[in-house]
């Protein structure tokens, strides 16, 4: 197995610049993925992984490694292991991965699709939220719509909890998204303030898509207009509005509630 244990090392500071910055990642199509469960989760969704490196001095002895094999494994010192990696806590474990394309003709929908779309969400760790409660509603895909921040930002990656890798997600701008759900027979739900109604009163049982965008300034006129019903979680406190991951979270349960969401045990 290789070995690099300089951080200075080029191809580090290669890595390093995946980090930081979303124009490398962009003109390499390839990004850092930190941690053993996110690897395995990005195996399943079928990310396509360039290499791997391993810390043995931080890596979990009971960690299955076998099915790293027949990828390009580098061993790498703790120090550049620490300039690497993103997060806190210490896993021992980073993979390249080559970055997906964002297609809305890529996505494969069901008959009855629910989906989640967000509009121009700037903060990664409410996209990384989003991501998390998507795959725990089992939401049949994720459409940003006007994207302000790079999908594969390393927060994103963090706070979605390898959720980034279990979802179908597309990206394009808010008239491209309004068009593909318009020819796919897709309601439109927008939540917002102005000309709306209680969430739960509405019927989301056939293919629907959930309209969420920024705490600031909401959803754009785009949506709003194309929307077959606008909708609104009726709140009791001083404020009129709630953390965009929250919400998100209400009117999708709610949909799968609709829909005859059990829960296995």
């Amino acid at each position: 197995m290789k070995q690099i244990t300089s951080a200075q090392n080029p191809f580090i500071k290669s890595l390093v610049l995946l980090q930081e910055k979303a124009k490398a990642r962009k003109q390499s199509g390839t990004f850092l993925i930190e941690g053993m469960r996110e690897i395995e989760l990005a195996l399943k969704g079928k990310y396509e992984l360039e290499t791997v490196l391993v810390c043995s001095e931080l890596i979990a002895k009971s960690y299955n490694l076998t099915i790293l094999q027949s990828y390009n494994l580098i061993e790498i010192s703790k120090e550049v292991y620490q300039k690497l990696a993103y997060r806190d806590t210490t896993e021992g474990i980073l993979a390249v991965a080559k970055t997906k394309s964002l297609q809305l003709s890529d996505l494969q929908l069901p008959e009855n699709p629910l989906i989640l779309v967000m509009e121009a969400i700037e903060k990664p760790g409410n996209i990384g939220a989003m991501l998390r409660t998507c795959d725990a509603a089992k939401v049949d895909a994720v459409i940003i719509a006007n994207p302000k921040t790079d999908l594969y930002n390393p927060n994103i990656v963090r706070s979605s909890v390898g959720c980034l890798f279990t979802n179908q997600i597309a990206a394009d701008s808010t008239e491209e998204v309004i068009k593909f759900l318009n020819q796919k027979n897709i309601t439109i739900f927008g939540a917002t303030l102005q000309n709306s109604q209680f969430y739960h009163q509405q019927d989301y049982t056939t293919p629907t898509a959930l309209v969420v965008g920024t705490e600031a300034t909401g959803l754009s006129e785009a949506w709003r207009g194309n929307a077959i019903q606008n909708i609104i979680i009726p709140m009791q406190g001083e404020i009129d509005s709630m953390n965009v991951s929250v919400a998100s979270a209400i009117l999708l349960f709610e949909a799968k509630r609709q829909r005859g969401f059990k829960i296995s045990t």
